[in-house]
């Protein structure tokens, strides 16, 4: 439990960073651009790592989102269904959604490594494109980790849907 709150812990940090950072940009761009008049194309990159940025604070943020019960889903429909056939389904949704988010972890870790081979650099940013293909890749890994949490019981990820919280 120590992992999964250090985990806890760093996504949060993470995400509340990248939020802030996106925020103090921003900012900077408005005010260069209302005062700095040609000063402001130096302020051209803030656009594109916001951009960056906003991926980064998406896929971070969904493993937290899960874990806390966050995710859309139609409750009422799951949960009548599973109490008339009698199957375990939420079970079966953390265990499909587990290979899932694998699955799309490995097509974006391939992603990674193909537009890495082919040394694609920003124009504004200066920095390899293979970062932006990093985030779905980190993401779906952390959000495959909440399914399988949930899966075995070490996370109960339904109770704020059933009013726990």
């Amino acid at each position: 439990m120590k992992a999964l709150n250090a985990l806890r812990i760093m996504e949060r940090v993470t995400v509340v960073t990248i939020f802030l950072v996106m925020v103090t940009l921003y900012f900077v761009n408005v005010m260069s651009r209302q005062v700095g008049g040609t000063f402001a194309t130096n302020f051209a990159w803030i656009e594109e790592a916001v951009r960056l940025m906003s991926l980064f604070l998406v896929f971070f943020g969904l493993g937290l989102a899960l874990e806390q019960g966050r995710q859309v889903g139609v409750y009422s429909w799951r949960d009548r269904i599973a109490k008339r056939l009698g199957l375990p389904i939420r079970k079966l949704i953390d265990v499909v959604a587990v290979l899932f988010c694998v699955y799309l972890a490995w097509l974006g870790y391939g992603m990674t490594v193909f537009v890495y081979s082919t040394g694609q650099i920003s124009p504004t940013l200066n920095m390899p494109i293979f970062w932006i293909y990093l985030a779905p890749t980190i993401g779906f890994l952390l959000l495959a980790l909440r399914y399988a949490l949930s899966l075995f019981g070490v996370i109960d990820r339904y109770s704020a849907q059933d009013g726990g919280h």
